[in-house]
């Protein structure tokens, strides 16, 4: 995402979205120094597809990847696949999160060396629906055993390798109200 990007991704979240609270979070999580990385995704001149992804305050290492936003109309299926130049069945929501996670999970190496984890293996947590994020490399299964401020029914997590990890999820300040 280049800067210039911020005033379109700030309409974006404010359409996907019922209320102004994501984008206010973005705004918040920016000013405070805590995103590490903004994605789109473009299709003809417009930004289809946001994921913010920020420092967790804990565990150390860990990415809280929020908020996820698709254009409304662009949502479940609606763009469909007889745009040109976009393969078949492509949904702007599940390649942002799946191009978001392998680039964290996948090739964390390359994360700037303050953001390395001591363990070396980089973490996305995310809240939100289960049978979407689990189809994206998302884990519920392997969030069982964190205590997260928010319902651990619908934190998921993507790491390498197969471990179940322990801990206390805590997001920066900017999550609190959302």
């Amino acid at each position: 995402m280049r800067p210039q990007d911020a005033g379109e991704v700030d309409r974006l979240l404010r359409a996907a979205f019922p209320g102004p609270e994501e984008a206010a979070l973005v705004r918040q999580l920016r000013a405070e120094g805590e995103m590490v990385s903004e994605r789109i995704i473009r299709w003809q001149g417009r930004i289809g597809a946001y994921a913010g992804i920020s420092r967790m305050i804990a565990p150390e290492g860990w990415f809280a990847l929020a908020p996820v936003a698709v254009r409304p109309e662009w949502q479940n299926g609606a763009f469909r696949s007889d745009r040109p130049g976009l393969e078949e069945g492509f949904r702007f929501g599940t390649q942002i999160v799946q191009r978001t996670a392998s680039m964290y999970i996948d090739f964390g190496h390359v994360l700037r060396r303050e953001l390395q984890p001591k363990d070396g293996k980089p973490t996305l947590v995310v809240l939100g629906k289960p049978s979407f994020y689990a189809r994206c490399g998302f884990s519920r299964e392997r969030a069982a055993r964190l205590t997260s401020p928010y319902p651990i029914s619908h934190t998921l997590i993507a790491r390498s390798g197969e471990d179940i990890p322990e801990g206390t999820l805590v997001y920066p300040s900017a999550f609190d109200g959302v």
